[in-house]
Formats: structure tokens, sequence, C-alpha cells
């Protein structure tokens, strides 16, 4: 075995205890990565790989400059890699031999705390998973604790099924999640996306009697009844594996973590994945396009990092709560009906950096002077904003105007740290003049070095009589003073030679010795000194973060609400009625997206009505481009809005209270889980069949367009008839299969719309408006023509359609589709009764000869005449 350079030999123990990270070493002014580290990182960073000697061999070799550090984690971190980094822990010129280093920091993609690398408007969520379960091992309750190690903000909660605790993973999208290492096996949930890092922890962590013991000697509590804790051990346990984490990773007390959260998720409106896809609600389905196109950019105008974070978090978990609802209505009111109170509020906003961030730092110690400062400007912000509220009556507003405003922790600031602090604390002039008196000193000897030495050069001059003496300096012997040979007899006997020149000598004194070392140690005391004072800054201001912290999720919830009355007021939304009568009605409703980016055209408002009654599944009709989809869906976010706390577009809106939204829109594979576009269609479908209510909404874009025409048609008349009948939720189904209009004459509660178009020379023109009836046609070939297809083509799909229409009927002109049951309150009925006795002529004329033809609709004429015909067997 080749032996080992001291250096070589330090690296590999310490690499030892971090198998699974990429460890940075410092050496000098890099970090270096050396074997299988410097082979992945070489690559990953693109730098040049080298080598260095160990022992009778070489091993591989990169670096990166240590300020330039960040922006290379970044990149690994981004990568999925962990990383580990090494400082040097004692002076070097105090070392005794070898310069002792130890891991200072722990970097995993979900415990960034740099503010550079992470979105300002999105919280970075590092989250814990646990199992627990009875004598024989049968899991009974899984625990899910996640935490944005930046913000502090921490949250648990427990779920009965894998497929629960999954949905919540999906909602919050952890970048790492931490997971029993008796699960690495198993295969223990599988569905998580690949992009979330996943990472072990020893099984005796989950131990719920060692978490319960850690949390509380975390929070400084005897009990963890307040944290709504009491015999939930898989959310203890999930949440201490989070905290025993991040103190293995972040090498800190974790102060600025000073509350911990269980929630139950019944109390939110529940958005399954496919649904916050396909409704886009934070995240465009176009790749590339970010937020752009999403619920969150229409309603997006906050204006600090923790309000963004705060709005994102309300669009992805509405409240569920009428109480709750109408709180945050009525503080959006208040902004949205005072105007001028809206714009000063908003004005002060601007002018606060992200204090959440910012104080995750101080605790983890890492925090940059010139943050220090925005902090401190931040804070002094907050009374302006109090005295704006000054008077508010409603109780949210009235708690923020009379809470502590963090004044201590803003005046150790302004007390101890220069306004013009640089970024950097290897750059200096980081404390202020006043607060150090050793430091106001040192730097007055480095400012007037210059000053000093003049003067005593005028000195000497006139002590000695040598009006030629000099008193200079040189890298080589530092401060000197030089005597021409024609003056050496007038040298004074307290002069000390030290170099002899052709034409003079040169001396020192220990007086000018002493001056030496003041002035040039000054410089490098200077800066040993302010880092000193400024740790001394950080750890005196971890006492005042509980108060910072409040004033930053009150300055989060200021934002939020103004930025929502700002865009309900810039786009006439109202304040939607909250009810629990099982009923949703809109007026004059609108799609908040697509009237933000439509230009050419005015966006067309339109009704709905649903209701556990006569109007609980409506069946879409119309041509594509008509806006079937854009009806559906700006229904669906209109009732999130409303579970928001929101206003919402309309001309006014009742929203029932809404246990969960599902949706089915769309075209889409999954190849990487082996699913073809219809296998995920109807993955989807079986979802909502599945798991949803009569308290639920959900929203159809189409069912069984990937398969064969008859197959799919198939399957949304029995889906249709099986969430009618048998699950009773409300329901927007979208269909180009006009054959499902017949549905309305059969079952209770179906109503038929369509997307009213106008026809002229065979051309169509799309009103946008949505009418009672079914329609009798898609127009697809219409359309087709306005996209450019060429005309022979379009003349050859008319004659191909008119044959495929002519086979959907048989010889007696009835629709192929009518045999068999449907689902009706558990009844089996047919819909074409192919057993019961047609009625007479004279039967039909008699029941002609009492309808009242002045006082029907047209739809109910028709509807009636087809009633008729079927009863004569035609």
């Amino acid at each position: 075995m080749d032996s080992l350079t001291p250096m070589m030999n330090q690296y590999t123990e310490i690499k030892a205890r971090h198998r699974d990270s990429i460890l940075l070493f410092r050496l000098g002014d890099f970090y270096e990565m050396f074997g299988e580290d410097a082979k992945l990182a070489s690559k990953v960073l693109d730098i040049a790989l080298t080598s260095r000697e160990k022992g009778k061999s070489r091993v591989p070799m990169c670096g990166v400059p240590h300020h330039a550090a960040d922006s290379y984690i970044a990149r690994l971190l981004k990568n999925g890699f962990k990383v580990a980094v090494c400082d040097q822990v004692e002076d070097p010129r105090q070392a005794k031999g070898i310069v002792k280093r130890e891991v200072t920091r722990m970097i995993t993609p979900g415990t960034i705390l740099d503010i550079n690398l992470l979105d300002a408007k999105a919280n970075n969520y590092l989250a814990a998973v646990s199992r627990s379960g009875n004598e024989r091992g049968k899991d009974l309750e899984r625990g899910l604790a996640y935490i944005d190690a930046s913000t502090g903000e921490f949250y648990t909660s427990c779920f009965s099924s894998d497929q629960g605790l999954l949905d919540e993973i999906m909602r919050i999208r952890p970048a790492e999640i931490i997971l029993p290492e008796s699960s690495r096996d198993e295969g223990f949930l599988p569905g998580l996306p690949s992009n979330i890092k996943i990472s072990y922890a020893e099984d005796w962590k989950y131990s719920p009697r060692e978490g319960e013991t850690l949390l509380k000697e975390h929070f400084r509590v005897s009990v963890l009844d307040g944290y709504g804790l009491t015999g939930r051990q898989a959310a203890v346990s999930a949440s201490a594996v989070i905290l025993q984490y991040l103190r293995e990773t972040q090498k800190t007390a974790l102060a600025h973590i000073t509350r911990l959260k269980y929630y139950e998720p019944s109390n939110f409106l529940v958005i399954d994945e496919a649904t916050r896809d396909n409704l886009e609600l934070v995240e465009s389905r176009d790749p590339g396009a970010g937020k752009k196109g999403t619920l969150l950019s229409a309603l997006d105008a906050t204006v600090t990092s923790m309000g963004g974070r705060l709005l994102k978090n309300w669009i992805l978990q509405p409240l569920k709560n009428i109480e709750e609802i109408e709180k945050r209505q009525s503080v959006i009111k208040e902004f949205y009906d005072k105007a001028v109170l809206r714009k000063e509020i908003r004005a002060v906003l601007d002018n606060c950096s992200d204090i959440q961030r910012m104080i995750g730092r101080i605790s983890a110690g890492t925090v940059l002077p010139r943050e220090l400062v925005m902090l401190k400007n931040s804070l002094l912000r907050f009374p302006e904003l109090q005295a704006l509220l000054k008077g508010a009556e409603l109780p949210s507003l009235k708690f923020i105007a009379d809470m502590d405003p963090a004044g201590d922790a803003a005046g150790l600031i302004e007390k101890a740290v220069s306004e013009d602090a640089p970024h950097l604390i290897k750059d200096g002039g980081i404390i202020r003049e006043g607060f150090s008196e050793e430091l106001d000193g040192l730097r007055a000897v480095k400012k007037d070095a210059k000053k000093m030495l003049a003067e005593m050069e005028k000195s000497e001059r006139e002590r000695t009589g040598i009006q030629s003496l000099k008193v200079s300096f040189n890298g080589v012997f530092g401060y000197y003073i030089e005597v021409t040979r024609a003056n050496l007899q007038l040298v004074p006997a307290n002069y000390i030679r030290k170099q002899t020149l052709v034409n003079s000598e040169r001396y020192i004194t220990p007086e000018l010795k002493d001056f030496e070392t003041t002035v040039l140690n000054a410089e490098d005391r200077i800066s040993r000194l302010e880092y000193e004072l400024y740790g001394r800054v950080k750890a005196s201001l971890l006492p005042h973060i509980e108060s910072v912290m409040s004033v930053s999720r009150a300055i989060a919830f200021l934002d939020t609400t103004s930025a929502l009355a700002e865009t309900a007021k810039l786009n006439g939304y109202v304040r939607p009625v909250i009810t629990k009568d099982g009923a949703i009605s809109i007026t004059g409703g609108r799609h908040p997206v697509v009237e933000k980016y439509l230009s050419g055209e005015r966006f067309i408002p339109n009704d709905t009505r649903l209701d556990g009654l006569e109007n609980r599944y409506l069946i879409i009709t119309g041509p594509n481009m008509a806006g079937k989809s854009t009806y559906i869906r700006q229904v669906a976010l209109i009732v999130i809005m409303a579970h928001m706390g929101g206003f919402v577009p309309a001309a006014e809106a009742s929203v029932t209270l809404t246990d969960r939204i599902f949706s089915r829109i769309g075209a889409s594979d999954s190849i990487s889980r082996g699913q073809s576009t219809f296998m995920v269609e109807m993955a989807e479908t079986a979802n909502i069949l599945n798991n949803a209510t009569a308290d639920s909404l959900i929203i159809l874009d189409e069912i069984g367009r990937g398969t064969s025409t008859f197959d799919g048609l198939s399957l949304a008349w029995a889906v249709s008839e099986y969430i009618n009948g048998k699950i009773g939720a409300k329901t927007l189904f979208a269909t180009h299969y006009h054959e499902l209009t017949e549905l309305e004459m059969i079952l209770d509660g179906i109503k038929n719309y369509n997307i009213a178009v106008k026809e002229w020379n065979d051309n169509i023109i799309f009103v946008r408006k949505i009418v009672p009836g079914g329609a009798d046609k898609s127009y697809g070939i219409q359309v087709a023509r306005l996209a450019g297809i060429p005309g022979e083509v379009l003349l050859r799909a008319k004659t191909v359609l008119k044959n495929l229409e002519a086979a959907n009927f048989d010889r007696e002109g009835k629709p192929r589709i009518a045999a068999g049951g449907v689902f009706k309150d558990n009844l089996q009925l047919s819909l074409l009764d192919k057993t019961a006795e047609p009625a007479s002529g004279a039967e039909a004329l008699e029941e002609l000869r009492g309808l009242d033809p002045e006082n029907m609709t047209p739809i109910e004429a028709l509807i009636k005449l087809k009633e008729i015909k079927q009863k004569l067997g035609e």
C-alpha cells in the first residue's frame, strides 16, 4: 500500500465519513477534489482534470476558486449530488504541523440556504417520510414532514394510504426526500418523480420515542400537545428525522426553526397532480414556458419574494373552511375598496427584501454583510406599514398593526454594520465606525501611515541635522531611514545599521520598528478583528429571530392580500359568496389567464349553473377552437380562486364548498412509466371514478379519444352514467361525441349545452357563447380549412364524413349505441327498450295535439318529437 502524505491522509479520513458526497477540500485559495469525486466533478463542471502525487502513484484531481465556489456547488446540486465543504478551522500561522480541517457544512438539494441559488418566489422543500404499524408490521399510518430550510417553514401530517401520501408529496414537490434505509430495496413510493433527490436515514432514527425527545429538546417544551402531535407517531418520526438531518448537514442549532405545524389534508381543497398540471395552476404545460400562461402568472402582483411564495402556496392548497375563507376575503376587500391604502402599502412593501431567507442564513451563520444591511432596511420599513394600518378593525390587520416590529434587531444591525458594507466578508469595511475602539484605532493607523511617516522624517531631520535624511519602505526590508555617506558622522547612536549601499547607509530605530509592526500588522489585525466582531453581531441576532420571523410572515400576508386586491381591481373581479348549498352559480364568468393573454378579440363571458339536482352533469358540445376547454377550465379556476379566499373573474358568483377538483384533459403519455396516451387517459379517469364524491367538481375534456371511435364512445357513455348516477359529482364534460347528448333524455341531472357558432358559406364564426342544447356536428372540416389544409383534402373528407355518419345509424335510423342499461341510482334502465310495446298512431297523435308550440323552446320541441318517435318504435 502506498504511503500517504499527511495532507492526503487527512483528506482520506474526512472523505471516509462523507462517501455519498462530493468533498470540496480547502487548499489555499482553492477547493480541491480528488479521486472519483474529481472525475465526476470535472465532467459536470467542465473543468480540467489533473493529478497529484499519492505515494508512488498519482490521484485524479481538480479544483475551483474558493471565492467562486457557490456557482460550482449550484451546478453539482442541480445534477443531483450532495456537497460536503471542508474548510480550514485554524489559523495556518498558528498550526503545528498540518492545518486542521473539518466539514463545516453539507449542502444537498433540499438544504440550500444561499438566496442566489434559489427561486425567489418558490419554496425549496426537504421532506421526510415515515411509516408506523402494528405488531404484525402492517402499515397503519404514513407520516410526512417537510421544511424549507431557507425560511424555517416546517409542516407535518399523516396519511392512511400510500396514494394520499404520494399526492401530497406531488403537491409540495420537494427537492429532496428522506426515506427509511429499510425501504431502499422495496420500491417504496414508486411514483416519485426522478428529479426528486432521494436520501436515506438509518431506521433507528425513526424511533417515535427518540423523535419525541429530539422535538421537545429543539422546541424547548415538555409536551408536544401544542403542536397537534399527540398520538401521531408517524408525524413525530418524520419531523424528527428532518431535524436530525438538518443538524448533521448544517452543523448549527437551527435557531430559525421555531414552529412546527400539524395540518389535516382534509381541511383543504384537494387538487391532485393531474389536475394541477391540466389546469396549469403554477407551471405551464408548455416546456420552457415556466410560469407564463398559468393561474399564478395571472394573479401574481406581489412585490416581495415572501409574498410570491405565499401566493403560490395559497393556489396549491386552497381552504375548505368558510370562516377562514371569509377572513381572507375581508382583508382583500379592505385593500380592494381603499385604493390609496393599497397603493401606499405596496409602495412600502416594494422596498422589503427577503427577510425569511436572511434569517435562515443568520441561523446557519452564513449571512453576508450586505444581506444584514438589507434586513435592517426592511425591518425599518415595517413601522411604516403599521402606521398605515393604524385604526384597522379587521382582526388580522389589527394584529399586524400592534405586533412587535423587531426594532431591537434593526437597531443592533444599525449600530454595528456599516451602511455601505460589502457583499463579502473578506472585502473588509463591515463594522461601522464607533462600534469598536480598537478597530477604529487600527483603521486610523492604516489611514494615517503616510502622514505619520512624513512627520517622523521631519522630526528626525530636525533632531539629527541631516536635511537629506529619508524615511522609506520596500517589500524586502520594510521601513528604514536612509542617510548619505556624506552625513554618516551625524548618525545618532540609537540608529541600527540595516543595509549598506554604494552611496548611502540604511538604518532602523526601535521606534521605527514599532511603527512598522503596527502598520504592517494593522491590515491583518483589522481583517481578523472585523471577522471576530461580525461573528458576535450574528450571534447577538439569534435571540431576535422569532420576532423577525413574525415580521416576515406579516409582510408576506400583506403582500399577498394586497396583490390579490390589486389584480381583482385591475381585472374586474368580484367577491364570491361561499356556501354549503351544493351549488355553483356563476354569472358572466371569465377565464383569468386567457383573458389576460388574449389579443385581437374580446373575451366573451359565460354563465354556469351546477348543482346536485337537475344541473348536475353538463355535456358541452361544439366545434374545436370554439371555447369548450376554456369554458370548463374557467369554472374550475373560479372555484379554486374562491376557495383561496380571493376574488373571481365574474359579474357575480356563488360557490359551494368543494372537497376535491378532478380533471381529465388533453392527450399525453408517460413513456418513462411505460404508459401510452390512452393508458394515461384511463388511469386519470379511474382515479376520478374511484375517489370523487358528491361534493367534488369534475371537468372532463374528452374521454375515450385515445382508442377506436366505438370503444371511446362506449367508455364515455358508461363513465357519464356512472358519475351522474353513482357518484353525483358536479361535472362539466366537453366532448365531440354528439351521441352523448341523448343522455339528457333518459337521465335526470344531465343537461346539454353547446358553444354557439354561426355558419356562412361553409365557413364558421366562433361566437364563444354557451347556450342550451347539444351541437349537431363538430365543424372539424371547417376548422381544418382555417388551419390551411388543402382544398382537395377537405373535399375528400366531406365525402368520407357522410359515409361515416350514415354508418352510425341502423336501417331504421336508430343510433347504434342504443343498447344495454345505464347507471342511475343503482337501477338498470334501458336506453331504447325494444321489448316495450310501441305506442299506437292514435296515441301519438293525441300527444301531439296536447302540445303548446307557442310556449315551447325549439330544443324542447325537438326533444318531445324524438320522444314520440321512440314511442312509435321508429
